[in-house]
């Protein structure tokens, strides 16, 4: 039986570009300035290439095709140059117009369908009376590729949300001892297909054939809080469906209003893309994943999202992921909501960090707990002209301090103001409340931190703290 689930999510990416380029050629010296259709010839439109050095040159591409990947694979091979799609954009095309449709192609190259299969027991009723009854049941959702490790034996590693891999209705006892997936497979868009029921194994439960294209994939470890969690298969044997898989470019930061784009996988019916704007950077919604209503920190969206299409990516007019989305408000199709960027590769990092650092013990993701209560005061919206965006800023006030906690052995104060948190020698503003969350996912054992705030108008920088082991909260 194939059903999807309430809760809702999507993935993607966009861009618009005109053909402007300005990308260096060969020559250190020389650098393109313009490309433009100068003729025709037969099935083929001639394009003059002009230098900065005046001379020019022509090349041929048929049915009046010239996208921006065409482009951008011939930078890479001029120039050597390691750098992304998302930032070739930026540096040298001209992004403008409201044509997302070549960034979404080049985005298709990191999007899966998944399906997760789990043991669920319920009744029947029949001239015997009430009976219980186990059968395995299949959910769909959608995946990004978060990166790619090219070494021999090296793993991709995908992301998606917990939900679409934890199943409360799951069956423990029957389901390996655990409410999380008990096979879990992706499709590649282009390589996709459906399971079907294929017989029954010898606990009688139903098993599905994921055919020719269906990748077999494994949970390393996911947080209910978070709603993430982080699958992944050999290299080797993903590129053998599609040697032309890209891992995720991500965003530096996300704006209000900016473009919003997401590919997932809507009642199961395969990988499509929906369009909308980012309508707040943030909000509190409540869900209930496992049986606990709590509170998530969300990107709120007008983009439109259906049932089955969680855990999928959202995607800038850049190609940029700037959060995973997650849920939809049933009665208003134009809201919907993504988990942020920060907690998004804060929590995936996290659980890589831990599953491959060598200690068994740990596992999923942890949290560092600075020791001190906050409240905000002052919050106000800030317009910077030079960039053309704002953002909205608040005072983080300390309220309380925990004796013998991280803030106490630094010498933060109740009344002090947060202005930063340095991390081995790096400083991060803090300008909201939720960033000393995104700040402690970032931290492992190991590292040294202090703090910098505002005390009775001076800025004062606490002393540096050896961050222990004990010192981290395993992340439900």
């Amino acid at each position: 039986m194939f059903q999807a689930r309430k809760l809702m999510a999507v993935a993607a990416c966009a861009a618009t570009i005109a053909l402007v380029p300005a990308f260096a050629a060969c020559s250190s010296q020389t650098y393109v300035t313009s490309i433009a259709k100068s003729g025709t010839d037969g099935n083929y439109d001639i394009y003059t290439i002009y230098y900065s050095d005046g001379s020019t040159s022509e090349f041929t591409m048929p049915n009046s095709m010239v996208s921006a990947e065409d482009l951008y694979q011939q930078y890479i091979i001029e120039t050597g140059e390691d750098i992304s799609f998302s930032e070739f954009l930026s540096k040298y095309m001209n992004v403008s117009g409201t044509d997302t449709s070549s960034t979404i192609n080049y985005c298709l190259q990191s999007c899966l369908k998944i399906y997760a299969e789990f043991v669920e027991t319920g009744y029947s009723i029949g001239f015997g009376g009430i009976t219980t009854v186990s059968d395995v049941n299949v959910y769909t959702g959608a995946a990004v590729i978060y990166s790619i490790d090219e070494d021999a034996d090296g793993y991709t590693y995908l992301v998606t949300n917990y939900h679409v891999v934890y199943d409360n209705d799951a069956d423990a006892s029957k389901n390996g001892g655990t409410k999380i997936a008990r096979e879990i497979y992706g499709y590649l868009y282009g390589s996709e297909g459906t399971p079907t029921a294929s017989g029954r194994d010898s606990d009688g439960y139903t098993e599905y054939d994921y055919g020719q294209y269906g990748i077999s994939l494994e949970y390393v470890g996911g947080s209910v809080e978070n709603d993430v969690a982080v699958l992944r298969v050999k290299t080797e044997d993903i590129k053998a469906v599609n040697e032309n898989i890209r891992a995720v470019d991500v965003a530096d930061t996300y704006y209000v209003g900016e473009t919003a784009i997401a590919i997932g996988n809507p009642e199961g019916n395969g990988l499509s893309v929906t369009q909308g704007i980012v309508s707040t950077e943030n909000e509190h919604i409540t869900l209930n994943i496992d049986g606990t209503l709590r509170s998530y920190r969300s990107l709120r969206i007008d983009t439109p999202l259906y049932s089955g299409n969680s855990g999928g990516g959202l995607f800038n007019s850049d190609g940029e992921l700037i959060g995973i989305t997650n849920a939809g408000n049933t009665e208003d199709q134009n809201i919907n909501y993504a988990v942020p960027l920060e907690v998004v590769t804060g929590t995936v990092d996290n659980i890589i960090y831990y599953a491959n650092d060598g200690d068994s013990s740990t596992n999923n993701a942890y949290k560092v707990d600075f020791g001190i209560t906050t409240s905000s005061s002052g919050s106000k919206y800030v317009y910077d002209s030079s960039s053309g965006y704002g953002a909205i800023e608040e005072d983080v006030k300390v309220e309380s301090v925990i004796s013998g906690g991280i803030a106490a052995n630094v010498g933060v104060r109740t009344g002090d103001v947060i202005r930063g948190i340095i991390v081995n020698g790096v400083e991060k503003q803090i300008t909201r409340t939720f960033m000393l969350d995104d700040v402690a996912l970032t931290i492992r054992a190991g590292d040294t931190v202090s703090l910098v705030l505002e005390r009775d108008g001076d800025s004062v920088t606490t002393s540096v703290y050896n961050v222990a082991a004990d010192d981290l909260g395993t992340l439900s």
